[in-house]
């Protein structure tokens, strides 16, 4: 795992427990003292590195590739080897071959760093190390359809891929999703950004129009920001008026954190264009499900999501005064017709159920049969 404190990294071994399978983790940290165990799984810490500073990575990555004899355990017997993203993949791959030769070998794809995609002799390069790694994977798991069409079919990979998206996880949250809005109406209108807090382009946004809006649009965030993107980011949310920052959080707390909002910013301008535009957060998906209204720009798959669900309001134009527009022209009979439109998504259009970490599994467990993709 590319890091044992994401809490995403805890939701797909959740999945894959709940699925039935046996599951030992390996992966770096980007804290001091990491977890030993997830969901009762044991880890095994292959040393720290940094948010966004690729170059540290790539170093952590090579030192870890000559201490592998502390996944010769953990290896011997399985019949799965899953790596999350390509730095994972590197060392999975490696120690695969030593360790267990006769397992399949997952890569699963969370997103397309931006230096992959540069023209010059470093994109080059490490789309040549990307290319001889994954003619060695048996399958390719990617969340969003977009990075298939953008990205793995013009670069002509002939692995076999599957689309695995960011749903919640419907075993975690007992009471269900949210069938009536838990906020009044407005204004003041309330927007929650929840998640990876990386994109500044974001936050000016959102503290512009919530400076601007006379008290009519509140802005609540929580979740872990990006120390390279957002070195102090307490104290500069501490300069903005009717914005307020909730810390880190849970996935228990998901309820109670969408509970305060009217509607959730699904934008994201870190990648503009490139992995911001393909991928499909799980934010949209925790969103519908607790009842705050998604926000996406227009033209990215998020957008595409949700015109194609029908759901949601889509930034059209520059964004300030597009969202400014929204928080000036939203009535409580507009906002309830949003919220309505969301009680008509299934729920496992949402959240991942018992039956499909099942399915989940049993995939894994067959990807060598060859009668799997005929």
């Amino acid at each position: 795992m590319h890091d044992l404190t994401d809490p995403a990294v805890a939701r797909r071994v959740r999945m894959l427990k709940i699925g039935a399978a046996q599951v030992v983790i390996a992966g770096f940290t980007r804290v001091p003292e990491p977890p030993r165990y997830i969901d009762g799984c044991e880890t095994i810490n292959l040393g720290r590195t940094e948010d966004g500073r690729m170059l540290k990575r790539i170093g952590s990555v090579v030192s870890a590739s000559f201490r592998l004899e502390q996944l010769h355990q953990a290896l011997s017997g399985c019949s799965v080897v899953l790596a999350r993203n390509l730095e994972m993949l590197v060392l999975a791959t490696r120690a695969r071959r030593r360790y267990a030769p006769k397992a399949a070998l997952v890569f699963e794809c969370l997103d397309i760093h931006r230096l992959l995609l540069r023209k010059n002799l470093v994109g080059r390069f490490l789309r040549a190390i990307e290319t001889a790694l994954v003619n060695q994977v048996d399958l390719i798991l990617t969340s969003s359809p977009r990075f298939v069409s953008e990205y793995f079919k013009p670069r002509n990979f002939n692995r076999p891929i599957e689309i695995l998206e960011n749903k919640l996880l419907l075993s975690d949250y007992e009471a269900g999703r949210t069938n009536q809005p838990a906020q009044l109406g407005g204004p003041s209108w309330k927007i929650g950004w929840f998640g990876m807090l990386r994109c500044r382009r974001s936050f000016e946004i959102l503290s512009s129009v919530a400076g601007r809006a006379n008290g009519n649009l509140q802005v609540v965030i929580a979740g872990r920001p990006s120390p390279k993107e957002f070195p102090d980011f307490r104290n500069l949310v501490a300069k903005v008026p009717h914005v307020k920052f909730l810390g880190p959080y849970g996935f228990d707390e998901l309820p109670a954190l969408y509970s305060q909002v009217h509607f959730s910013w699904a934008v994201d301008y870190f990648e503009q264009g490139l992995n911001s535009a393909w991928l499909l957060p799980n934010r949209i998906y925790e969103s519908v499900f607790f009842g705050a209204v998604p926000i996406a720009s227009e033209g990215v798959e998020t957008a595409r999501w949700l015109a194609e669900k029908k759901i949601g309001v889509t930034l059209a134009g520059e964004p300030e005064l597009a969202l400014c527009n929204i928080v000036r022209s939203m009535t409580d009979q507009r906002y309830r017709q949003l919220f309505d439109a969301l009680q008509n998504i299934p729920i496992v259009q949402l959240a991942d159920t018992t039956e499909s970490c099942r399915q989940l599994v049993e995939s894994l467990q067959n990807i060598k049969n060859p009668e799997r993709y005929r």
